[in-house]
Formats: C-alpha cells, structure tokens, sequence
C-alpha cells in the first residue's frame, strides 16, 4: 500500500498516462482512508487537509494517480432568470442546512426525500439526474443563538 500524505503538482509536459481513484464526496471530506486505482494499486490516505476531485496524488515510473470523485443522485432545478427568484430558492434549501452547487443556470441538490417533499409542495420543477456534486463550501462557519 502506497501512502499519500497530500496532493502533488505535474509539470505541464507530463506525458504518463492518468489512472483513477475512484471515491464518494463523503470520502473525498475524510483526511484518512483508503482507495484502490483502476489498475488495482492500494492507497492509504493520511492528509493535514481533504483532497478535491482531480487532485493529482501519486507519480510512478508508469503513471500518474488522480483522485476522481463519483457520481451521485442529484436533483437539478433550472434557475429562474430572476435573480431574486434563483436567491429565494437558493435560501430556502440552505436555511434546511442543505448544501447545494450552482451548475451554470442550474441549482443541484443532493437527492434528499425532505428537499423532494419540499420542491413538489412549492410547485418547483425538478429532475434527477446522476452527477459530480460539488456543493459551495460554507465562506464562513456560523452557529445558532438561542439565548
């Protein structure tokens, strides 16, 4: 098992062909786990800071190493043109505390049944679709007062 400590940067030319490892985004969050490479390479994962979808992590003499997030159950919804409209929406899945990606004019969601239940209630058009979810990262981290 080849331990990766973090991600590593490539010259432009580099010519080795590129071979994945395949993890959920719940992995791809974790600083310690394990992946196996499409060539079948073990990986052990001890990292300061989680990796991203594409980071590059291991040079042999043969290849190069890609971390590659896997798809998942998405739900789209095509943005209102109306900014106000794309904000409202866009508050009202993150005041449920769920993460959500801006996708060019699409608002994606993971497929949760509470975001499902919430969207067919409010008359929001949806579609499933399988995709990379990467949701906005939180800019800042925030709590709740109750006092």
């Amino acid at each position: 098992m080849i331990l990766i400590t973090g991600h590593i940067h490539l010259p432009p030319e580099n010519s080795l062909p590129v071979l994945r490892i395949p993890a959920s985004r719940d992995i791809l969050a974790k600083k310690r786990w394990r992946g196996i490479a499409a060539d079948y390479t073990e990986f052990g994962f001890d990292l300061e800071h989680p990796l991203t979808n594409g980071d590059m992590v291991h040079r042999s003499e043969s290849a190069v190493y890609r971390v590659e997030q896997l798809p998942e159950p998405v739900l789209e919804i095509l943005l209102d043109p109306d900014p106000s409209q794309a904000a409202l929406l866009a508050w009202r899945i993150g005041n449920l505390h769920f993460p959500l990606e801006m996708a060019g004019g699409l608002l994606r969601v993971a497929d949760d049944p509470a975001l499902r239940r919430m969207f067919d209630r409010e008359q929001i058009a949806f579609r499933t679709a399988m995709a990379v979810f990467q949701p906005v990262a939180a800019a800042t981290p925030h709590s709740h007062s109750h006092g």
